[in-house]
């Protein structure tokens, strides 16, 4: 890479205090890794605040995880940046934490697959839910590799969101337009209705996708018209657990109005 280890040491430190900010991250949450050559890779400290950092407190391993520089151990997910490095060429940041909507989704077991928002589809495409595994070993991250080719952002199954781009904000904002698109989808299930893009207006946004070099499939589902119309999907008026996400919903929207 031509950017020197003080710049990516910054844009990780600066990229790590917003996601503290925005609540992406609590306590010390989260990891964030940057690709500095073929042999080095820059990645933030277990133990440590991600709205705290410094640039010292980084550390720099090799790709087989071995400290090269940096006084502090380095995060209990290394071996998952590492393997997106390895598989996935073209990457050079990867961003991991848990916000709060993309979590909730998470959680309850919902990719984010439907073709709703344009600039999520020409942004990220679809996010597929991944698997549980325990985190810091092997299954957490191994069932993200088969997916890894095709997708640059996934919910992991009750844990969190992960995302990759070509530098450190680049996957940082993918990660900010995940959670975005998580929040409103979550509101307009609780209002009823999700109106869905039909094939050929996704047709359009994917066109978007190849003019600006993103390689990854858009894989969302559309609604399978043609005829220039979305979709509108009526979401069931009775659901398990009504009462109480109408109780939360109504909570969230005086949020946002305040």
């Amino acid at each position: 890479m031509s950017e020197s280890i003080f710049s990516l040491k910054n844009d990780i430190v600066q990229v790590g205090k917003r996601m503290y900010e925005r609540g992406y991250v609590a306590s010390n949450d989260g990891n964030i890794s940057a690709r500095i050559d073929s042999e080095r890779v820059l990645i933030t400290p277990t133990g440590v605040s991600k709205g705290f950092m410094k640039p010292e407190d980084l550390i720099i391993v090799d790709f087989n995880g071995k400290v090269l520089a940096g006084s502090k151990k380095p995060s209990s997910e290394m071996f998952m940046h590492l393997q997106v490095y390895r598989d996935r060429p073209d990457v050079n940041s990867v961003c991991h934490s848990h916000p709060p909507y993309a979590t909730g989704f998470a959680v309850a077991g919902l990719p984010l697959d439907k073709c709703v928002l344009p600039e999520v589809v020409i942004a990220l495409g679809s996010v597929p839910l991944i698997e549980y595994g325990t985190p810091g070993t092997e299954e957490f991250y191994k069932p993200v590799l088969g997916k890894l080719k095709d997708y640059d952002a996934f919910l992991l199954a009750n844990h969190g969101a992960l995302t990759i781009g070509k530098d450190v904000l680049n996957a940082y904002h993918k990660m900010e337009t995940l959670e975005h698109f998580a929040k409103i989808a979550f509101i307009a299930q609780q209002i009823g209705y999700v109106n869905t893009l039909n094939n050929e207006q996704v047709k359009k946004l994917t066109d978007q996708r190849e003019k600006y070099g993103i390689r990854t499939n858009v894989g969302c589902v559309s609604c399978g018209e043609s005829d220039g119309q979305s979709c509108s999907t009526n979401i069931p008026d009775e659901k398990p657990g009504d009462d109480l996400i109408r109780k939360i919903t109504e909570e969230v929207i005086k949020q946002i109005r305040r």
